[in-house]
């Protein structure tokens, strides 16, 4: 870098600290600083940084960002506090409208190049980042929850194969507990979102079973918890945990175990489950736990299991979305680069991550499996967006208990259905 140029970095530093205050820059760097509230710890922390470090190198800005799995309680605290970061990572679209509607975000008209997101996103991940008619985020990665998780190894010991079908799945898991291990691995901890784990079945399970336009119906509020459908969703949820050894440790295992490393117990050379319920994204702790597993040999995945033949290619999925509290020019800079295929593909080769960007190559997928999940998330026939997700705040954690509640005790359930369809009153009125 040249003098010149250095020289012209330093005075761009010291306007935008007069026109946007010290968040804009490092308070001893000569650069602008982006700050960045999100969820990704770990590998995925580790990613991110990966996935912005070419930024960084082009632009000169610094991207400060701070991971934490309780981020939506951090971020609360600080917007409460007149200290938001400059971008966040908002968990669901319901935090998103929440902020919005709030005036605490700020519009992305002037950050991207919307007609050119057209051409690279699907209309609904872009329409599920707009509130009100104005673009107020865009995805980071997205992932694929309709899976069931293997051990291909573990399977063909046995000469079982996974099912395809939700009366396979019932026969196969009886067979399996006959054979003294518990089919499943169900993880239902996650500090204070505890219970979404099981918000992830029972969405899968209404997609499958009543389809797209219940799901619709229910996840905006207009369904009411106790109708047949979602009743019926429940108790069918009800015939894998509420069923006696169909579980890896029963209700104290569910409620105990974290869910990210809940699918563990799949690998051992004595099997402790042989199938888990979980996102796209559950590879990364895979490897975390085992760095020597190979995807496609020493796991897998099925499709969500079929219950009704006319909703058979209906996916669920979720993604990361970022917004912005502080519209500076370096924090908008980002969120346009990060929309790009260039950045959507760094992470996707790393693993753990699929892009909603149309634009990233398979090739880039760092396995057949993960190459298998990307077009999967293309191919999709119908896509729904994770129902809890899209619920109001209230609504969202009534849900996450109530899977706490019925995973403890499932005879409480016209109870549980009552409780939520009280909260449903309340929250969507």
């Amino acid at each position: 870098m040249s003098g010149a140029d250095r020289w012209a970095r330093a005075c761009l530093a010291l306007l935008l600290v007069a026109l946007f205050g010290p968040t804009a820059c490092s308070s001893g760097g000569s650069g602008p600083v982006v700050h960045v509230l999100g969820t990704w710890t770990g590998s995925e922390r580790d990613s991110f940084r990966a996935m912005v470090a070419p930024f960084e190198q082009r632009t000169g800005i610094r991207v400060d960002y701070q991971g934490s799995r309780d981020s939506d309680t951090v971020l609360a605290d600080r917007v409460d506090n007149g200290t938001p970061p400059d971008l966040a990572v908002l968990s669901s679209p319901g935090k998103l409208v929440q902020y919005a509607r709030a005036g605490r975000l700020a519009p992305l008209d002037n950050a991207l190049d919307l007609p050119g997101m057209a051409a690279q996103y699907g209309a609904s991940w872009v329409r599920l980042g707009a509130v009100d008619g104005k673009q107020y985020a865009v995805f980071v990665k997205a992932s694929v929850k309709s899976l069931i998780w293997y051990s291909p190894k573990a399977l063909a010991a046995h000469g079982w194969t996974p099912p395809g079908s939700w009366d396979q799945l019932n026969t196969l898991d009886r067979q399996i507990a006959g054979a003294g291990v518990p089919p499943w691995c169900v993880g239902l901890e996650s500090s204070s979102a505890s219970g979404w784990p099981g918000t992830d079945w029972l969405e899968d399970i209404v997609l499958a079973q009543s389809g797209p336009d219940v799901y619709d119906q229910w996840a905006s509020g207009a369904l009411a918890w106790n109708s047949p459908a979602i009743k019926r969703a429940w108790q069918t949820w009800g015939d894998v945990v509420a069923a006696k050894g169909l579980v890896r440790g029963d209700s104290r295992g569910m409620l105990l175990t974290d869910f990210a490393g809940s699918g563990n117990s799949l690998f051992g050379r004595q099997p402790g489950c042989y199938f888990e319920h979980a996102a796209s994204f559950i590879t990364d702790y895979y490897q975390q736990g085992d760095p020597q597993l190979k995807a496609g040999e020493d796991y897998d995945f099925a499709r969500f299991p079929t219950i009704d033949e006319g909703f058979k290619d209906t996916e669920e999925v979720a993604g990361d979305l970022l917004g912005m509290f502080h519209a500076t020019p370096a924090a908008q800079q980002l969120v346009a680069y990060l929309t790009t295929p260039e950045a959507q593909q760094i992470w996707v080769a790393r693993g753990g991550a699929l892009s909603p960007n149309r634009q990233v190559p398979t090739t880039v997928y760092p396995d057949s499996l993960s190459r298998r999940l990307g077009q999967l998330l293309v191919d999709a026939r119908a896509v729904r967006f994770d129902a809890s997700d899209l619920m109001p705040d209230a609504m969202q954690s009534a849900f996450y208990r109530a899977v706490l509640a019925y995973a403890n005790d499932p005879s409480q359930l016209d109870t549980l259905l009552t409780d939520l369809d009280r909260v449903r009153a309340t929250v969507y009125a």
